[in-house]
């Protein structure tokens, strides 16, 4: 068998494993609380037949003895005996060890130290040759309990990375018996809450929809105006659900068909209800379902309500004083309108930040081209954001399930771009002492970025080019031809009409690539998105340096949209980012900007400055190139003229349906 057999064969099983964790998490995800004991032990099984493991057990801390662990989900190998209970005389180290929260991996009991010398003994004499035991705990807090797994018959080695993959499965056990715990233990105060029903004043009403029939309490008759006691129909509900606020009632009746569908296992809600004769009142409202039939649908359902109007009385009015006390705080805070926006992002695009029209724009473009397999040129200054947006078509696309490639023809030596692209043989040049895939092979079935595509030589370029037409090529040193199926997005800062013009790009891969171009704006042309953008910087530095940090005077703010941005968004950042370091209150401080001017900036050619001239008034107009409202009008220039430029400058003609 030859060492890509076995490379290929090694890639399933991790894929088949990968496959196993993925299935045994998105079990967890839905199993109810009942479930999570047999689906543990299930998942013991799969993942020791699946590693040839001989034992596996997850203990926990026995209520009765604190100090021990009593194993609670084990699966053992046919002929062995299941473990006992962990106590401290016979495993000190190992218990020291995952009270600290430590995993503890050894492939032989003579890897452990030589403080480990009880828990060794006590191992051999148990038979355990290998073993890997991982602390289960959540959110930081201490263990709830071990997963240990154990080889009997022969030792094993614990790779890292199957390590890894290991303690993921560890967390989601640990995830499942937390949340089991959580719902044991609200289903006890549930209890609880109904023994105390009467001591707290709630009104309780029970409903069957089966005979039907209902009950009302005498408080539930007080406080919403129901007639208590039996009745042989729904009069109840019909009742209640007549008076309950018009603003209110679609959401009340929602959640309340949620329950009753069995979406829903537990009701709390607070609304406003018009009393017959009362007026308005607050109500926070219980409920849960006692019975349902075989399709989930509510048969008899239960509950309590309680008048909370005093409460919501004093909570608007405590609300009301904070908002005094906030707005004399403003008052007295002077030169500092606080320019905190909430970061408001279209929830399809949770990577770009901003609202201004050049923005939506190119997201809309983005929506556009993501379903078809189309090859995008995403141009843009650096800085810009242009591999968000090749993120976003990607993720938008029918590949988006898989992870899209990117390169940076720019940060790789000219000498090994091709390598990388396309990858090698073993001895193909002096250095290339083993294969390597190249980052097309990685991409099949996906998509491959090549940012700053500009940068590649004549020679990859051509290359490149056979791909986009044929969809395949050879590794450096093979004579054999790779079909791949590989969706190509370009980035660039460069003008590569004017390359190809110059002889420095070829022409033939320029039209391949430029299928449907993209130009996101540099900063300073979206002024107006500068606060949210950094908004969005200071909450994530803050937070990450461990400061808070309320105001932007209104004075720094129009300071930093008035510069203008060489760097973009990520000289932005990283001006905020030192910001934040020296800021030492909660205002924040940008010194950067005081002494910083703007004419030290690159100054343009003229042929670059008529090309943003150009493309301001194309946008502006809409792209409309002839009439009163168009570019050439706006310009001052025949439309032919205008044609002509645009075709010199490389801009798209778009559509010239305006000529109708």
């Amino acid at each position: 068998m030859t060492t890509e057999d076995n490379l290929h064969m090694e890639l399933e099983a991790r894929l088949r494993f990968e496959t196993l964790i993925a299935d045994l998490s998105s079990k967890f995800v839905n199993a109810p609380a009942s479930a999570v004991d047999s689906e543990i032990m299930d998942a013991e099984r799969l993942i020791c037949e699946f590693l040839g493991l001989d034992l596996a057990a997850l203990w926990q801390w026995s209520v009765e003895a604190p100090s021990v662990l009593a194993p609670t989900h084990v699966y053992a190998q046919e002929g062995l005996q299941a473990p006992g209970q962990m106590r401290q005389e016979h495993f000190p180290w190992y218990l020291q060890e995952m009270l600290a929260g430590r995993m503890v991996a050894c492939s032989s009991l003579e890897e452990l130290p030589a403080e480990a010398a009880v828990d060794r003994e006590t191992c051999r004499q148990i038979g355990v040759k290998s073993n890997l035991t991982i602390p289960l705990s959540v959110g930081g807090e201490p263990p709830i309990g071990i997963l240990g797994l154990n080889t009997i018959r022969a030792e094993r080695n614990w790779p890292e990375a199957l390590v890894k993959r290991l303690q993921l499965v560890a967390q989601i056990f640990a995830n499942a018996l937390a949340r089991k715990r959580a719902e044991e233990a609200f289903r006890a105060s549930e209890v609880r809450l109904e023994a105390g029903a009467d001591l707290a004043g709630l009104g309780c009403y029970e409903v069957d929809f089966v005979k039907p029939s209902s009950f009302a309490d005498g408080r539930i008759s007080e406080i919403l105006g129901v007639p208590a006691g039996y009745h042989s129909s729904l009069k109840i509900p019909e009742l209640w659900a007549q008076h309950l606020h018009p603003e209110d009632k679609q959401h009340v009746m929602d959640e309340r068909k949620k329950l009753h569908d069995g979406r829903l296992e537990r009701l709390s809600m607070e609304y406003r209800y018009l009393h017959p004769t009362q007026g308005q009142k607050w109500i926070h409202h219980l409920a849960r379902v006692a019975t349902r039939d075989a399709t989930g649908r509510a048969i008899r359902s239960f509950g309590a309500v309680r008048d909370i109007t005093l409460q919501k009385q004093a909570q608007e009015a405590l609300l009301k004083s904070y908002a005094e006390i906030e707005h004399l705080k403003e008052r007295l805070q002077a030169e500092a309108d606080y320019l905190k926006a909430e970061v408001k992002v279209t929830q399809d695009h949770g990577e770009v930040i901003g609202q201004s029209a050049a923005i939506r724009k190119v997201l809309r473009q983005a929506e556009q081209v993501a379903p078809t397999d189309s090859s995008v040129l995403i141009y843009g200054e650096t800085g810009t954001g242009k591999e968000l947006i090749a993120q976003i078509i990607h993720r938008l696309s029918s590949r988006g399930n898989r992870v899209m490639v990117k390169v940076n023809c720019a940060a790789i030596p000219s000498a090994l771009v091709e390598s990388e692209l396309f990858g090698r043989e073993k001895g193909a040049f002096t250095g290339a002492l083993m294969r390597q895939i190249g980052r097309f092979e990685l991409a099949d079935d996906s998509t491959i970025f090549l940012d700053e595509l500009g940068e590649l030589s004549l020679e990859v370029q051509s290359k490149l080019l056979r791909v986009l037409q044929e969809g395949q090529f050879e590794r450096l040193g093979s004579p054999k031809t790779i079909k791949v199926n590989v969706r190509i997005i370009g980035a660039t800062n460069r003008d590569l009409a004017e390359e190809v013009h110059k002889g420095g790009f070829r022409a033939d891969l320029f039209y391949r690539l430029n299928v449907f171009p993209i130009r996101v704006p540099p900063l300073r042309d979206r002024p107006e998105d500068i606060p949210l953008l950094v908004w969005a910087f200071i909450e994530e530095l803050s937070s990450r340096m461990g400061k808070k940090i309320t105001q932007v005077p209104r004075k720094t703010m129009e300071m930093l949209q008035r510069y203008p941005w060489p760097g973009n968004i990520r000289e932005l950042r990283n001006v905020i980012e030192h910001s934040t370091i020296i800021t030492s209150d909660e205002t924040l401080r940008v010194p950067m900007l005081e002494h910083a001017a703007p004419e030290a900036l690159p100054i343009l050619t003229l042929a670059d400055s008529e090309r943003e001239h150009i493309l301001k008034a194309l946008e502006k107009t809409g792209w409309r190139i002839k009439g009163p409202a168009g570019a050439a009008a706006l310009l001052g220039l025949h439309p032919s003229t205008l044609y002509g430029r645009m075709r010199k400058f490389g801009i798209p003609g778009h559509s010239r349906k305006e000529d109708a």
